[in-house]
């Protein structure tokens, strides 16, 4: 097997690369490197020593972005998650980025970091900045991405693409942190998540997360 993906199941942007393999029903090895306490070997792969890391053969890439476009490049023969066109490419590019440098730092690292990875290192979760996140600082984001998706199916054009793949990894996380979508506010963006989470490449890695989390929690 020549692909190998370097990272931490719960981490968003190692599952985007997941699902992004398994839509393209490309197999792969996972090898765990957590974000923290990483093997020496690992900045050979990624100076930065940051996951997720990707192998392909001799081919070593970092950042997950990079990691799924190329991905998306190297494998034409199966349906593109990067739009049709030019301005569906770039509405993919914009709404992944949207994803991963607004939705992450709340999501992820406020909720997801406050209510699952603090406590499991024997320390108190910040509710205040819990609460800040999901009541002053989300909204607009969501009212944005409501806005955006309408009544459509999917972000952009009328199949999946990363965009989708890399919001649902954000509200992932943010589930993990036992907070979800209201549905009354945001009807659209709710169901758009139900749809994505319930497609068989999410399902597929979802079990094994919800036994990490049982495990970190008995643990705390």
């Amino acid at each position: 097997m020549s692909l190998t993906v370097y990272g931490a199941p719960l981490s968003p942007y190692v599952r985007k690369v997941r699902l992004v393999l398994a839509e393209k029903a490309l197999d792969y090895q996972l090898e765990i490197v957590l974000p923290f306490a990483q093997p020496d070997w690992f900045k050979d792969l990624n100076p930065l020593a940051r996951i997720p890391a990707l192998k392909d053969g001799e081919l070593v890439l970092a950042d997950s972005s990079v990691i799924c476009q190329y991905l998306d490049d190297k494998h034409p023969e199966r349906a593109s998650l990067l739009g049709q066109n030019a301005e569906q490419r770039a509405q993919v590019r914009w709404l992944e980025k949207y994803a991963d440098y607004e939705l992450a730092p709340l999501c992820t690292f406020t909720v997801f970091r406050n209510r699952v990875l603090k406590p499991s290192m024997g320390k108190s979760s910040d509710e205040a900045a819990v609460h800040k996140a999901l009541h002053e600082q989300l909204p607009p984001h969501f009212d944005y991405l409501e806005k955006t998706l309408g009544a459509t199916e999917y972000l952009v054009g009328d199949s999946l693409t990363l965009a989708d793949l890399a919001l649902t990894c954000q509200l992932v996380n943010m589930q993990h942190g036992d907070e979800q979508i209201d549905a009354q506010r945001w009807p659209n963006l709710s169901a758009h998540y139900a749809r994505i989470k319930a497609r068989t490449s999410v399902q597929g890695v979802l079990p094994s997360e919800q036994k990490m989390l049982a495990k970190m929690r008995a643990n705390a």
